[in-house]
């Protein structure tokens, strides 16, 4: 096993690197202030993304993406995990669901995405069912040969610059040894659809800029054709497509707790007290070492889990694993560099206590930690009857 990065490898490392330096950076404590990211400042990174040739770098080059494997792209993901996800997230990556689309839903949806002239965003959280996913209580119901949907779903990213929503609904019921269980259908729902509303969300401690909405559905009508996949069958490709996002969260964890060591381990070695650099105190410098060694742990994780992916073996527990470990290595580091910066590190006039509001959303969103320990204790057990 060779954990070199190879010389394509190290190339989209720090081309992301240099790109974040030159267009993310420079526009992050604006976007901190405002809370807003200009629309035309949006669009000029996506522009400059696909200068660089690395615009929807998740999809196959035959459909006009970038055609990276699952390692390439996390490493790519990790390195934009440096920068403000409200800014990044124009660096175009659609969702890999997409690729679920049918002939006719490809020319109006995926190759548009692909080509940066749409944003998409994805659906599912409800009020009352989060890590419940099967709770939910937006449903479509048959109505002359198409779906009327009502119901609400919150907590959904970046849908105020989406053109069109990924959205799991309940359209039917069926009868199991453990009782009904609701039937969830994926849909395609484009903004300005009768019945359709993108309102705005709730005010996040965590990632200012990037905003989360609430979408509402009163007697909307979708056809058969908005449908992704099969009818019913919307857990299927949830399965199938939705891993990556869990893995992306582990490898933006490890690219901002990264950043946020690399700019407090010089400043250890400046900052003197009681006539010393504070490095020399073994209880700086134990923290430091902690703190990389949890790092390197954590991007081992994130990258033998999408190494695992390339080589067709299954990964569902790895990527748990690495998703639970890296958001919680990425609370305890963020913390350790604002006690390392004593007062300073909650002034807003350095970025930690970006980073620590920041990271405290990482452990929630995609599968909760108690989530992610469920799917792994279940992965052990289950072989041996447990």
């Amino acid at each position: 096993m060779n954990f070199e990065l190879t010389d394509e490898q190290s190339i989209i490392v720090d081309t992301t690197r240099h790109f974040l330096e030159k267009e993310i950076y420079p526009h992050e404590k604006t976007v901190e202030k405002t809370g807003e990211v200009p629309r035309e400042l949006g669009t000029e990174i996506a522009k400059k993304c696909k200068e660089i040739g690395f615009f929807a770098a998740n999809f196959p080059e035959e459909l006009g993406g970038g055609g990276m494997n699952h390692l390439e792209f996390t490493l790519l993901e990790r390195e934009l995990g440096r920068g403000s996800n409200a800014l990044t997230i124009f660096f175009g990556r659609p969702s890999g669901i997409l690729m679920a689309c049918n002939d006719l839903q490809k020319d109006k949806y995926l190759i548009p995405a692909i080509k940066g002239e749409k944003f998409d965003a994805l659906a599912m959280t409800e009020p009352g069912a989060g890590s419940d996913v099967r709770g939910m209580e937006c449903t479509g119901q048959r109505k002359g040969g198409d779906w009327i949907v009502n119901g609400t779903k919150h907590f959904i990213s970046h849908a105020d610059i989406a053109d069109f929503v990924i959205v799991f609904i309940a359209t039917g019921e069926e009868e199991t040894e453990k009782g009904k269980k609701k039937k969830i259908s994926c849909f395609l729902v484009d903004r300005g659809t009768p019945g359709f509303e993108i309102c705005g969300g709730y005010n996040s401690v965590s990632h200012r800029g990037y905003k989360n909405c609430i979408l509402r559905f009163d007697e909307c009508r979708l056809s058969d054709d908005q449908i992704l996949g099969e009818v019913h069958r919307g857990f299927d490709i949830a399965n199938e497509w939705l891993y990556a996002t869990r893995l992306t969260v582990a490898a933006t964890s490890v690219g901002r707790a990264r950043r946020a060591f690399e700019l407090t381990l010089p400043f250890t070695t400046e900052r003197q007290q009681f006539g010393k650099k504070i490095s020399q105190f073994q209880g700086v410098s134990f923290q430091l070492a902690d703190m990389i060694t949890e790092i390197d742990a954590a991007d081992l994780l994130t990258l033998s889990a999408a190494s695992k992916l390339d080589n067709k073996i299954p990964a569902n527990r790895e990527i748990a694993s690495a998703k639970l470990y890296a958001t919680e290595m990425l609370a305890r580091v963020t913390d350790t560099c604002i006690q390392l910066h004593g007062g300073m590190g909650l002034m807003d006039d350095l970025p930690f206590e970006r980073f620590w509001r920041d990271a405290r959303i990482e452990r929630i969103w995609d599968g909760t930690s108690e989530i992610q320990r469920h799917i792994i204790s279940r992965e052990l057990l289950r072989p041996l009857g447990g």
